[in-house]
């Protein structure tokens, strides 16, 4: 009899949430594609936009809101796991005592100060997390992680994604000329570049205007920055557990993520180099797609009305990040030359 009973339920939950997955799915897979036409765009910020404009813009059928709910939890959890495989401790190792100082300092000066600065402009916890994460972490793929781990709502997940979006792109021309009115050589370019600009694709962006050695440096030091996002979000899940627990209301969330543990393992399986080059660039793509097809989903809870209503404090909060994280690159570039020896 449960047996029976079962069927028609399993059934009932795959036709709730399978429109959704397959909007959400095909929008991912686009946003991936258009994005390599565009410098400096991920498709994972494609994929948010759509889902704004869909929203606001379109009619919203109901029927997609169970693959929806799916699609932001679950595989955007996924994509973060497999956005591991993209670094290798090997790398970030090579850059030296002074490169992976310059990185923790870099994260971990921002995120501080941006929370502090948050709260004097009087915002919220969650939206102050959000904002800091992605502006020292790693933009988009950090913002959504964060959200993992608070209670942020949808219309402050896309706040911070929105600012994410405009001072990032404002980044690629404007760290390449900040670089060269300073002097700078085109490896003190990348690690300025890598140290400051939010988005990898945007990294990539603001290192090919330079070329040379700045591109390939610029990389590697964005992605020890995305390498903190580990113990950034452990920190924060630890945060929530002892508010959870004090209050003595709610369940409290795990100490690590699952998530976490994933990405984790994910980094260690690539730095033990047992992945041959061609399954790394499907992961590759296969992360990004995740990545954008739960930013889509995210899009879609997102009400235009309700950000305008949010005002201008977290724009301000957003323009003193940035300040701070570009103040702090250009410390950990030209300091090392004051006391006599190369940052790279």
């Amino acid at each position: 009899m449960p047996t029976t009973d079962s069927k028609p339920r399993t059934a009932d939950r795959i036709r709730a949430i399978w429109p959704g997955l397959l909007v959400c799915a095909a929008v991912g897979i686009l946003s991936t594609v258009v994005a390599q036409f565009i410098p400096g765009i991920s498709g994972l910020l494609i994929a948010i936009v759509v889902g704004i404009l869909w929203r606001n813009l379109l009619p919203y059928p109901k029927v997609l809101s169970g693959g929806t709910a799916i699609v932001a939890k679950p595989i955007l959890r996924f994509g973060i796991v497999l956005l591991g495989l993209q670094l290798s401790m090997g790398d970030i190792l090579a850059l030296g005592g002074w490169g992976v100082l310059a990185v923790i300092a870099a994260v971990g000066i921002t995120f501080w100060l941006t929370m502090l600065v948050g709260r004097w402009l009087r915002i919220g916890l969650d939206q102050r997390i959000l904002i800091a994460s992605g502006f020292s972490i790693c933009g988009a793929a950090a913002v959504a992680g964060a959200k993992s781990v608070t209670d942020a709502d949808e219309e402050e997940t896309a706040t911070a994604l929105a600012l994410v979006v405009v001072f990032g792109t404002v980044m690629i021309p404007a760290m390449p000329a900040l670089a060269a009115l300073l002097g700078a050589t085109p490896e003190q370019t990348g690690m300025l570049i890598g140290l400051t600009t939010h988005e990898v694709a945007q990294v990539v962006a603001a290192g090919g205007i330079v070329g040379g050695g700045a591109l390939a440096v610029a990389v590697t030091v964005k992605l020890a920055r995305v390498l903190l996002l580990a113990p950034i979000m452990i920190g924060l899940s630890a945060a929530r557990r002892r508010k959870v627990g004090e209050s003595g209301s709610g369940s409290r969330p795990p100490l690590v993520p699952l998530f976490i543990i994933g990405f984790v393992a994910c980094v260690a399986l690539r730095s033990l180099g047992v992945l041959p080059e061609p399954v790394l660039d499907v992961t590759q793509v296969v992360q990004t797609v995740a990545l954008s097809t739960a930013m889509f989903a995210l899009g879609l809870n997102v009400h235009i009305k309700s950000l305008i209503k949010v005002g201008g404090r977290p724009v301000v909060l957003a323009a003193v990040s940035t300040a701070v994280i570009v103040l702090v690159g250009i410390a950990a570039v030209f300091v090392p030359g004051l006391l006599g020896f190369d940052a790279i």
